[in-house]
């Protein structure tokens, strides 16, 4: 009889305790305290130095931070728009994760995963402060920090082998301090080809789940551990130098240029007579399809219907698969207009790639197909044409870190030549005496080229952009920069001014591949000017 009683009083015991754990884990998760008080609101007059220390954490940035600024507006603007915005993102979300759901329910054998309710709350996320960063690159970065307390209500349904479970999100916070860039702007709406996103701190999410109406995150250890795991994956992916890349603009509409196309006009033939008491004086002009930078000639050859020039040029190619070089002859006349003596065109994609290729071509009056007179013999020109792609490895390409990072030259000069880029962005302080009608000069060995005028204007911006061919690494040479003001009207004692130069040393720009400086200008009391330069093999 000892022995039953004692197996019976453990039984019992088990059994009780068992049972108390079940019913006090169903009681602490579904019975709510009905002794819930609102916080009271207290000014901070009233708090003494301990309390103050303990809510410090709490101020916003634009208090503790002087590089902070106080953004209010933009928080009235969400109280406002909040309303619509929840409708629009809740069904946007809806929209992008139908076809994730579709694809997933057939692979885990689900019957159907459904949205029953789907809503962010009445609350909308509250700017705290927002700091903006100036730099010399075409970019805004903006870094806010943001504080969302909301009242979500998002039930999804899950249904499979005949039962269904459900499960819901409620009271969502996310603080996080995210950096925004805006990049490169472009003078195209929305001005800004892509945005990139980083979290400079890990950021703090904290929400309640509940499945089939119990809060699963009161099982103790669970609430630390799912708030561990958000942290680690989210700062994996995107916490500072890793982004978040958000295309806006389609990449196509910026070409870059990926070859160049080498050209060498080598002699015409037969070309027809164009002067009453003469032989013609030809001259060719040559020019890429969807260029804007302006052609280029060839001497003039006076009386001549059979002239050599075997002058060599070189262009930069954006899009060999549509692109083309045109080609126009012209007999040069003293006065008045010269006149057209014959054209045709190149296709560059009929070129191969690192080969030369000798092509004799018939001059005609228009590149209509159907015209009838270009049945008429106006004459052939021969060219010898050279298509050389630009390495791959020497391109500018995204980073790890969302800015875009220029890959290190090999030790050592370069072999080879390339293409060395410029862009002129803007002049600030420039000062004339008499006129500021700025432009630059840029002059480059024996080429010289210039920006456009701006009428009227101290801080100037041109933002145009030159190309440089070179035979090999201009390590030893320089770029010379000149800002100039155009007299407003001709024949004014004033004309031409000197603003200020710069002669900038491409030594740098061949070893690290890109560089974007402020220049002080010579001979201008305050004047800068802001250069970006690149150089690429070929």
């Amino acid at each position: 009889m000892g022995v039953i009683s004692t197996v019976l009083g453990f039984s019992g015991f088990g059994f009780g305790f068992s049972a108390g754990i079940v019913i006090g884990y169903f009681l602490f998760i579904y019975v709510q305290p009905n002794d819930v008080k609102d916080v009271k609101v207290r000014p901070l007059v009233e708090y003494d130095s301990k309390s103050l220390e303990a809510i410090l954490p709490e101020i916003p940035l634009w208090v503790k931070n002087p590089d902070y600024d106080r953004i209010d507006w933009l928080n009235r603007f969400l109280e406002l728009m909040w309303p619509y915005l929840n409708k629009a993102i809740c069904r946007t979300a809806q929209e992008v994760a139908k076809p994730i759901i579709v694809e997933n329910t057939a692979k885990y054998k689900i019957d159907s995963v459904e949205f029953e309710t789907l809503t962010l709350g009445s609350l909308p996320p509250t700017f705290q402060g927002m700091k903006v960063y100036v730099t010399e690159e075409q970019e805004l970065i903006m870094e806010p920090c943001i504080k969302w307390a909301a009242n979500p209500n998002v039930t999804v349904a899950v249904k499979a082998y005949g039962l269904k479970a459900t499960i819901q999100i409620v009271d969502l916070q996310v603080f996080a301090l995210p950096r925004i860039t805006l990049k490169p702007l472009v003078p195209t709406f929305p001005c800004f080809a892509k945005i990139l996103v980083s979290l400079m701190e890990k950021p703090h999410v904290d929400f309640g789940l509940k499945l089939l109406g119990a809060d699963i995150m009161a099982i103790p250890g669970l609430y630390r551990f799912v708030q561990e795991t958000i942290k680690k994956q989210v700062a994996t992916m995107y916490l500072w130098p890793k982004t978040l890349e958000v295309p806006i603009m389609d990449p196509s509409k910026s070409k870059k240029p990926v070859g160049i196309l080498s050209v060498k006009v080598v002699r015409a033939q037969n070309l027809r007579k164009k002067d009453l008491l003469g032989k013609s004086d030809p001259y060719v002009k040559l020019k890429m399809s969807d260029d804007k930078l302006p052609s280029k000639k060839t001497t003039v050859k006076r009386s001549n219907l059979n002239p050599e020039w075997n002058a060599e040029f070189k262009f930069v190619v954006t899009d060999p698969e549509t692109q083309a070089l045109e080609i126009n002859v012209f007999d040069w006349e003293q006065v008045g207009k010269h006149e057209k003596m014959g054209m045709n065109s190149v296709q560059l994609k009929d070129l191969p790639a690192d080969e030369t290729k000798v092509s004799t071509l018939e001059l005609l009056k228009t590149m209509d197909p159907n015209d009838v007179q270009n049945e008429k013999s106006r004459g052939q020109l021969t060219l010898e044409l050279t298509y050389k792609p630009l390495k791959e490895e020497d391109m500018e390409k995204e980073g790890t870190e969302g800015t875009d990072v220029v890959e290190k030259a090999p030790d050592g000069t370069p072999a080879g030549g390339g293409l060395l880029y410029v862009i002129v962005h803007e002049a600030q302080d420039l000062e004339g005496k008499h006129h500021t009608n700025p432009y630059a000069k840029i002059i480059f060995k024996c080429e010289e080229t210039k920006t456009k005028v701006i009428k009227k204007n101290r801080d100037p911006r041109w933002e145009d952009k030159f190309e440089f061919v070179c035979e090999e690494p201009p390590v030893n040479d320089k770029l010379h920069v000149e800002v100039l003001s155009k007299a407003p009207k001709k024949g004014l004692i004033h004309g031409k001014e000197n603003l200020g130069y710069i002669d900038i040393s491409l030594a740098d720009v061949i070893s690290n591949k890109r560089i974007n400086e402020k220049y002080h200008l010579i001979d201008s009391k305050n004047g800068q000017i802001q250069i970006e330069m690149r150089w690429r093999t070929s």
